[in-house]
């Protein structure tokens, strides 16, 4: 099964400077759910949707606040072997942010910056994680999309590693190519090259809900800001790109399509 986990997006943490105060901000948000994780050597909360976890808030840590890091989501993807692949990550240009570590009786991971410095983890379960089948649903990550020095570079980069194959390749005017990408499923998401304003590479996670306007004014009322959209995307469904009140960026998706319910 661990060899079934290849390039699935297995994992959400997110990195903040308030946990508490996030909690109750993407409860409003998303409906998730929180419950706590017991024995690890840190305070940390795992997001729950339908009684399912699906990934986790902890507080910054000193030494990436000292980096410079802001408040961030990080995705972990699955690897059998995370030494091996962090390995081949280093010989493509990547970097080890943190080695390759045990979390005992939940798995091995480590995090590592692509060529571009986007920052991403690896991940093997020590137990078997089913492939979810189809569509995301309401409440779930289900699109993952990567800012990057150069979509075509970045996308050999992540395609060395998971085995990532180009599901379409759209013209977006000046905007260039926005690719999609994805195993031998559904796709997983999209790469472009970032526009000259943005100042660094990085992922950007979509969470599927059901009412796309609701869910914006519940961003606003708790306090974060919707920096770009609504708009609707070909294929007509509708997103918006967000920050939480901590700083850190997502985006909320809306699907019009019946097998994504």
């Amino acid at each position: 099964m661990a060899s079934e986990n290849l390039g699935r997006f297995l994992w959400y943490d997110l990195m903040t400077s308030d946990p508490a105060a996030a909690q109750d901000f993407y409860r409003s948000v998303t409906g998730w759910g929180t419950e706590s994780f017991e024995g690890g050597p840190k305070p940390y909360d795992m997001w729950t949707h339908d009684g399912r976890p699906l990934g986790g808030v902890m507080e910054l840590p000193a030494e990436a606040v000292a980096a410079g890091a802001p408040p961030h989501w990080l995705a972990y993807i699955g690897t059998p072997d995370v030494d091996a692949t962090a390995a081949r990550a280093a010989e493509l240009g990547g970097a080890a942010i943190v080695p390759p570590t045990d979390i005992p009786t939940v798995g091995r991971f480590a995090v590592i910056a692509d060529p571009d410095g986007a920052v991403f983890a690896l991940f093997s379960l020590a137990m078997d994680a089913p492939p979810h089948p189809g569509m995301p649903g309401v409440g779930e990550f289900s699109w993952h999309e990567l800012m990057a020095g150069d979509y075509a570079k970045g996308f050999e980069f992540y395609r060395e590693l998971f085995g990532w194959k180009v599901h379409d390749d759209m013209d977006m005017g000046e905007h260039g190519i926005y690719r999609i990408y994805g195993g031998d499923g559904p796709p997983l998401g999209g790469m472009m090259t970032r526009p000259p304003e943005m100042p660094v590479a990085a992922w950007l996670f979509y969470i599927r809900i059901d009412d796309l306007d609701a869910a914006l004014e519940r961003v606003k009322a708790g306090g974060g800001q919707v920096v770009n959209g609504p708009m609707e995307v070909p294929g007509g469904d509708r997103i918006a790109q967000c920050v939480d009140p901590q700083g850190a960026m997502f985006a909320l998706h809306w699907s019009k399509r019946a097998d994504a319910a």
